[in-house]
């Protein structure tokens, strides 16, 4: 069965603005470099950095003619190593200024980025590099000896090197033009079989993020912006590193780890006004009572369902609304409980809200789908070198793209999300999908058998829960229990661990031998 969301009468303003995006981005001659950073004024600052220094927060305001300058002169150094148009070059680094000035410089070069989440683990590492084919790796140096063992690969460390090659070279004479069907990222998505799929996302696509930014965020010239996501993964990055460059908004960089503390002193200091974060996040602002006070003008969620509890604190802690906003990496957000007055609707709390200017949604056998026909912001046309997987997210007419998330949609139009199809585990806003973590617990020698669920976690809405079944022989303890997190943190990514581990005699399978999670899900 399929319904489709009821189609409010579009606004001149908005449609208007939409097709300058379209054009914009999508043009056959698209620049990524000149979109990003050329074409802004030069003395605007595009982000400002922020560290720790003892007890003081120092930031570092990044113009843009600062990053085209140094992007330019890095595209040299990274030209000299062989990195040309189609190429690919993965960034292993936390939010600071040498990751935007390598986006922009592969971007430059015509070549594409791949991010790497500095909480992965060697191997999971690799698999991204391997897959992405690419042969040189940026990274700092706190994550350096994450690639000593990776073969075939040129690694370049921020600090020292980084600004040798920076200064020593001159700028590069031009910048290619891939156009709006051209790659500039290729980020890795988890799902619960096989390794995790490469999505190629085209020059074009910046014109959905301007979108986002613009009617999901409102982010306005006169907000101090802050999304405090990791680029990383995609919202992150989508939203908070190419979305601001591509609109000319600035974002705060925070070169730290998160804390009640820390995000106060923030927002008290450099005047945040708005702010988008995971409901992790907001969870745990709520439960200090000293987090108050604030006025901010927007405050959005993103990355898995927000609970009316989180709503009810922002109001008198934030003195606004936090809104809940639905997405995926294949195509970025696209249903929001929008910000912006020309689309903005009262917030009904459960409710995702409604399509995004240039999406059009509906529910195909119990899916949230996109119409694709009727989308012209959606850039998704496949995964990387897998076909059998990209048919699976399209209807067999090809007009709807399937989430694999299950919801429903009233009859105002408002969506409304039930459950993952997919079993992929959404904690603190990080998609992980079971097969990764299986795959590494399955190396322990006392491991015969082995699946991972998500449950129900109040700070973190899921975390990760194990059920073994060991070799003959074996007894479950506390000290194989503590050994198998290790194993997970060393093995695939420190944050993805399983907080519990369940000694089991057997899994629960279907007769063709596919394990029955959502049985796993309902035990106590």
């Amino acid at each position: 069965m399929t319904q489709t969301a009821p189609v409010p009468a579009d606004h001149a303003s908005v449609a208007d603005t939409l097709d300058a995006w379209l054009t914009t981005f999508g043009d056959t001659d698209a620049n990524a470099a000149e979109l990003l950073v050329d074409r802004h004024d030069p003395s605007a600052v595009a982000f400002t950095t922020i560290d720790i220094d003892g007890d003081r927060l120092t930031t570092v305001d990044l113009t843009y003619g600062a990053l085209a300058d140094a992007s330019k002169r890095f595209a040299t150094a990274l030209a000299d190593l062989g990195v040309g148009r189609g190429d690919t070059v993965g960034v292993l680094m936390g939010k600071r200024s040498e990751l935007v000035v390598s986006l922009l410089a592969i971007a430059r070069l015509g070549a594409v980025y791949i991010p790497l989440f500095t909480a992965f683990a060697p191997p999971a590492i690799e698999m991204r590099l391997t897959a992405g084919a690419a042969r040189v790796v940026i990274t700092e140096p706190s994550q350096a000896d994450k690639l000593d063992g990776i073969g075939g690969i040129t690694t370049i460390v921020a600090g020292d090197q980084f600004d040798a090659l920076v200064t020593g070279n001159d700028p590069v004479a031009e910048s290619v033009s891939v156009g709006g069907d051209g790659s500039l990222i290729l980020l890795f998505t988890s799902g619960t079989t096989g390794a995790p799929k490469g999505v190629p996302v085209p020059v074009r696509g910046l014109a959905s993020f301007c979108c986002y930014m613009h009617y999901g965020l409102d982010v306005s010239a006169d907000d101090v912006f802050w999304n405090a996501a990791d680029p990383g993964w995609a919202y992150g990055l989508y939203y908070g590193i190419l979305g601001p460059l591509a609109l000319g908004r600035r974002n705060l960089l925070l070169h730290a780890g998160f804390s009640a503390e820390l995000t106060a002193r923030i927002i008290r200091e450099l005047g945040v006004t708005n702010f988008a974060a995971a409901p992790t996040v907001y969870r745990t602002l709520s439960k200090d009572p000293s987090f108050t006070g604030f006025s901010l003008r927007r405050a959005s969620s993103a990355g898995e369902p927000l609970t009316p509890d989180v709503i009810d604190w922002a109001l008198s802690a934030l003195q606004t609304e936090v809104r809940d906003h639905y997405g995926q990496t294949e195509h970025g957000m696209f249903i929001n409980n929008h910000w912006h007055p020309d689309v903005a609707e009262p917030l009904v709390p459960g409710s995702m809200g409604k399509p995004m200017p240039g999406f059009a949604a509906g529910i195909v056998d119990g899916q949230i789908a996109i119409d694709v026909e009727q989308s012209p912001l959606m850039w998704f046309t496949g995964y990387l070198d897998a076909p059998d997987k990209t048919a699976a997210r399209f209807t067999d007419d090809k007009k709807w793209y399937l989430t694999g998330d299950t919801g429903r949609v009233d009859e105002d139009g408002r969506y409304f999300f039930s459950a993952r199809d997919d079993d992929v585990i959404i904690m603190a806003g990080y998609r992980i999908g079971p097969f990764d973590v299986e795959s590494v617990l399955i190396t322990h020698a006392s491991v015969v058998d082995v699946a991972v669920v998500g449950r129900p976690d109040e700070l973190r809405g899921e975390v990760l829960e194990a059920f073994v079944v060991l070799a003959d022989g074996v007894v479950g303890s506390d000290e194989l229990e503590r050994e198998l997190q290790q194993l997970v943190k060393t093995g695939f990514a420190a944050h993805a661990y399983p907080r519990t581990v369940h000694f089991v005699d057997s899994l629960p399978k279907t007769p063709s031998g596919k394990i029955q999670r959502f049985i796993l899900r309902k035990q106590e």
